[in-house]
């Protein structure tokens, strides 16, 4: 029987090549009908990367419980390329997403093995993989191939490219090329060798199983097959993998950057959750590290005084941008390391008292004020308020400038007082940030001016960058783009009084003053400068806490030093123990930036003043003191009636006591006005009751006063009355109490009475 033509053959093919030229269009158009993995067609979500102001890595931040960097194509160099192919795909550029070829000789060798040997997917189908994972068997190699074609038809090779080495799993959490290279070896793309690239493209075929930091051998010898397929291809010469086999690998630690830490984690509270890729901060990586050093040095000198920790802020007045934080001596340390010093809320010892003599000056005081330093006892709604300056020493007629400077709390409370009391420095406060003041202004009293607040070092540093701002108040700064945080501060300067400016001015001139400060700090302090800084200072209540602030034009620096259990230090002072870090963060910040002081405004004068009196001199005097003012409010000029016959300063009634005691240091240039004879009862006030608090000895004391024509006696039934250090005492018990006190001069007598209850 003959067989089909000639003809009848050539007719045939020509309908089976239609055919299947047919199916071939068929499938091709029909692939357009495939759908692609959604999430592939998401842009990868890179993970939250925090740098500093010039761009180094501070922490990075898992998204979706892995850590991934974008990047361009353009961006990733040729040999990590050539690498990549070579380990996986070598073909890429010539196949439509499924190497046929290499699809065949793995089925052939996998079925003559009777086992898998080989994959054979090519990058295409890997970035279908991981965009949509599904159980491993035929069918889902079958769905991946013709989704992989489809994506062919969609994306350009680039893009391909692009997508896998941005999206592929390098273990350890590592996603990406960029993010693997970082972890591995510390370096950006740019920077790594022919062999490190090769080492890294091996890890993908088994993230797992090929862990450097666990396999470190079974990772080489995939390097090694990496290297040998590019010499194979001719990517690399003979040379060139011979010595990139011979290259000793320094991997890094298994470990993730975790720098400024507590600065962090104040950024992260605030980030939104969608945030991701690089957040600029305005930290400085350089002075944090600068700043937690000279924490560690000067806490270790404190250690035997019980001092454990502390907390740094340096903030960029022009900006608001936090330059510095430091939150606690280490971050690590098991349970307190982690409490964050700069936002921990702590008693404000005498750090409100600049913006006290603010609001003065700004009602038309001047640094000339004078002031009674004496002992006073103020009502208040829950009682007798009866401050103390902290070295239980009073000193007469004060100059706000010298009251200021030596940090006196007796003339703190009576200057918040004359302006108004506590309500207006409360508003003032929050107005400049202050979050902590959430109580009614009674609650705190004429008391807040001497720290019976708590406050924030971050919010009492921008305070004070408002001062050294000249009265512009601005928010604080994270972030280069604060627009990015959850909520965003107001960026708006608030209004202030129109005499703010020559105020803050002054303010600043006196606390930079170091002559003004000795009576209280000496001359050599660490609040001396070989250049003009404001300085401040302040300790709380059985030194529970200490505070340094310093500022320039350019530059606010605070410090709070203690312990976050509350428990008290040794005596250690806020200039003793939180000023040395405020002077070296400084001098650190002069002599790398520079700094300079603030002109004096046009309206600034300088005048010579008595030293006791504040007041203009009507004649020339050899004591006078140079004083600065704003020409429109200058002190009034002496009068006669400022002095006796022998050309002493005469003092009010209020003096009275304390002209008599054993503190008047300027009993040969004053007098006692000439009728001052009548016996006044000072303190206690008749029903005046007393809180006592058994861990405070000093509460269990009240000093007695009054005035008369000489020494008065005091003397009562129920309590023990005691003479120290010049001044007399009643120790006080539980119970209501009575008190007599005479005048041996005059023979008059006088009583009162108090009621003492135990906290």
């Amino acid at each position: 029987m003959r067989g089909p033509s000639r003809s009848t053959l050539v007719r045939w093919t020509a309908h089976a090549l239609r055919a299947a030229a047919l199916l071939l269009a068929l499938g091709w158009f029909g692939l357009k009908l495939v759908p692609l993995p959604p999430a592939l067609l998401r842009p990868a979500v890179p993970s939250r990367e925090l740098i500093d102001r010039r761009g180094v890595t501070l922490r990075e931040v898992r998204v979706e419980e892995r850590f991934a960097r974008e990047v361009a194509l353009e961006e990733v160099p040729p040999s990590l390329v050539r690498a990549m192919l070579a380990a996986e795909d070598k073909r890429f550029f010539q196949h439509g997403g499924v190497d046929f070829l290499a699809t065949g000789r793995a089925l052939w060798s996998n079925l003559t093995q009777r086992r898998v040997t080989s994959g054979a997917s090519t990058i295409s189908q890997q970035l279908i993989k991981i965009s949509a994972p599904r159980p491993r068997n035929l069918l889902t190699k079958c769905v991946e191939a013709v989704r992989a074609l489809r994506l062919e038809q969609v994306w350009t090779k680039p893009q391909i490219l692009a997508a896998y080495l941005n999206r592929i799993d390098f273990g350890n959490l590592n996603i990406g090329v960029a993010a693997a290279a970082n972890y591995y070896f510390a370096k950006p793309l740019t920077d790594l060798s022919a062999a490190e690239a090769a080492f890294l493209a091996g890890l993908p075929k088994n993230p797992a199983r090929l862990n450097p930091h666990r396999a470190f051998k079974a990772a080489k010898r995939r390097q090694e097959t990496v290297l040998s397929r590019m010499e194979k291809a001719g990517w690399l010469t003979a040379a060139q993998a011979g010595r990139a086999r011979a290259e000793t690998l320094h991997l890094q630690m298994p470990q993730r950057l975790f720098r400024a830490p507590h600065f962090v984690d104040l950024v992260l509270r605030e980030l939104p959750e969608e945030a991701s890729g690089a957040v600029t901060t305005t930290l400085d990586l350089d002075l944090n590290r600068f700043a937690e050093t000279t924490v560690r040095d000067q806490l270790a000198r404190l250690r035997a005084k019980n001092v454990h920790e502390a907390a740094v802020v340096v903030i960029d007045n022009a900006s608001g941008d936090v330059l510095a934080l430091v939150g606690s001596q280490n971050y690590f340390a098991p349970g307190t390391g982690q409490v964050n010093g700069a936002w921990a809320r702590r008693s404000a010892g005498s750090t409100f008292k600049p913006f006290t003599y603010l609001l003065a000056i700004e009602r038309g005081a001047t640094p000339a004020s004078v002031v009674a330093d004496v002992p006073a006892i103020f009502p208040t709604p829950t009682g007798m308020f009866r401050p103390e300056n902290y070295g239980h020493r009073c000193y007469g007629p004060l100059r706000y400038r010298l009251a200021l400077a030596n940090s006196l709390n007796i003339p703190a409370v009576r200057v918040l007082s004359s302006v108004g009391g506590a309500s207006v420095l409360r508003s003032r406060l929050q107005d400049w940030g202050m979050s902590t003041l959430e109580r009614p202004a009674e609650f705190y009293g004429l008391g807040l001016t001497i720290g019976n607040a708590e406050t924030r070092l971050l919010e009492l540093v921008n305070a004070y960058a408002t001062l050294a701002r000249l009265g512009e108040w601005k928010p604080y700064r994270l972030l280069a783009e604060p627009s990015v945080l959850k909520t965003e501060r107001p960026t708006s300067s608030l209004q202030h009084p129109v005499e703010t400016p020559l105020a803050a001015w002054l303010i600043a001139d006196m606390l930079s003053d170091n002559s003004a400060r000795a009576m209280s700090f000496g001359m050599q302090s660490a609040l001396r400068f070989d250049f003009p800084v404001a300085c401040k200072t302040g300790t709380s209540t059985d030194f529970r806490d200490n505070w340094a602030v310093g500022y320039t034009p350019e530059f606010t620096v605070g410090v709070w030093a203690g312990n976050f259990d509350g428990s008290p230090m040794h005596e250690v002072s806020g200039v003793s123990g939180a000023a040395p870090i405020l002077h070296a963060i400084v001098e650190h910040l002069h002599a790398r930036f520079g700094t300079t002081w603030f002109p004096t405004p046009p309206e600034i004068v300088e005048r010579e003043v008595h030293p006791i009196t504040g007041k203009l001199l009507g004649a020339a005097r050899t004591d006078a003191v140079r004083e600065k003012f704003i020409g429109s409010v200058l002190p009034p000029l002496e009068t006669a009636a400022d002095y006796d016959a022998n050309g002493r300063v005469v003092l009010g009634p209020e003096y009275s006591e304390w002209s008599r005691s054993a503190e008047n240091g300027l009993a040969a240039r004053t007098a006692l006005a000439a009728n001052d004879t009548e016996l006044r009862l000072v303190s206690p006030l008749p029903g005046t009751t007393f809180l006592v608090d058994p861990d405070l000895p000093s509460s269990a004391r009240v000093p007695l006063r009054a005035r008369g024509a000489g020494e008065v006696k005091w003397e009562s039934d129920s309590l023990e009355v005691r003479e120290s250090d010049g001044r007399i005492y009643a120790i006080i018990k539980e119970g209501e109490h009575r008190l007599r006190v005479r005048d041996p001069a005059t023979g008059r007598q006088a009583e009162t009475w108090i009621r003492v209850k135990m906290l």
